[in-house]
């Protein structure tokens, strides 16, 4: 497993930093962007050694401008009184098109912007921002129920063919 990741690394490009499973659970995912994120000083540093939290985050349209709301980087600890406000919202780096586009989905069809996950990409921190509808609880049933089916479909092809 470990291998197969160092792996996948190498031909992407890309360091996962966090991963927001919880959203694809939450909402139905229509589309991904994948956006950059303006961070200031050791905000950087917070970021790439993983002191971050994102759980109630998401994207909004203000201005023409793309916020990151409820994004909490943990302040840096040699970072003294360099440091920033961890609940900041930070700007996100999109094409003016792109950002027409989304606000349009936002306002007209309900759709929200969730943050899908963290990456390093060439060093740089980059955000997939996700464009989905929120799930219904019989949404959500039907994915568990899937989630089930699959697990036990592997654990009994594991058993056919270990011995």
């Amino acid at each position: 497993m470990a291998a197969k990741k160092a792996d996948d690394e190498q031909e992407t490009g890309r360091k996962l930093l966090a991963d927001n499973r919880r959203a694809r659970f939450n909402y139905a995912i229509d589309e991904k962007i994948e956006c950059g994120i303006e961070l200031r000083g050791t905000e950087v540093k917070s970021m790439k050694s993983g002191r971050f939290s994102f759980a109630d985050a998401f994207g909004q349209v203000k201005n023409d401008e793309l916020w990151l709301n409820g994004f909490h980087i943990t302040p840096y600890p040699m970072g003294g009184v360099f440091n920033h406000d961890p609940d900041r919202p930070r700007k996100l780096l999109v094409h003016k098109q792109e950002i027409k586009r989304l606000k349009r989905k936002t306002d007209e069809r309900g759709f929200t912007l969730v943050p899908l996950n963290f990456y390093l990409k060439g060093g740089i921190v980059k955000l997939e921002l996700g464009v989905g509808q929120g799930k219904k609880l019989y949404d959500k049933r039907e994915s568990i129920k899937a989630r089930d089916q699959q697990r036990d479909t592997q654990r009994e092809m594991r058993g056919r063919f270990s011995g």
